[in-house]
C-alpha cells in the first residue's frame, strides 16, 4: 500500500504476533474501514485471520474476516488481504 515501508511491515507483524491492538490502532492511525471494525474484543481473531492469510490458508482467513464484518469485496488471493488490511 502507499503506506509501506519496512520498519512499519516490522512494527505491523509484532502488533499480530503479540496480540498488540493499541501497537496496530496506532500503526493504522484510523486508516480505513477496517479501523471502525476492528476493536480491543476482536483483534485476537483479526490476527487469527492475518496469520491465517500469510500461511496461505486465504479462505480460512476471507471467512473469519466476513465474520469480523469485513467481507470480502477485494478479490481473492494473499494480495487481496493485504489491500483490505493496508488501507
Amino acid at each position: 500500500g502507499p503506506n509501506y515501508t519496512p520498519e512499519r511491515h516490522e512494527a505491523m507483524e509484532k502488533a499480530f504476533e503479540s496480540n498488540d491492538y493499541d501497537a496496530w490502532k496506532n500503526l493504522m492511525q484510523g486508516r480505513g474501514r477496517v479501523t471502525t471494525v476492528i476493536n480491543k474484543d476482536n483483534f485476537a481473531r483479526f490476527a487469527e485471520a492475518h496469520e491465517l492469510a500469510e500461511q496461505g490458508k486465504i479462505a480460512e482467513a476471507q471467512q473469519i474476516r466476513q465474520e469480523l464484518g469485513l467481507g470480502a469485496h477485494n478479490g481473492s488471493g494473499k494480495s487481496g488481504m493485504g489491500r483490505g488490511m493496508n488501507r
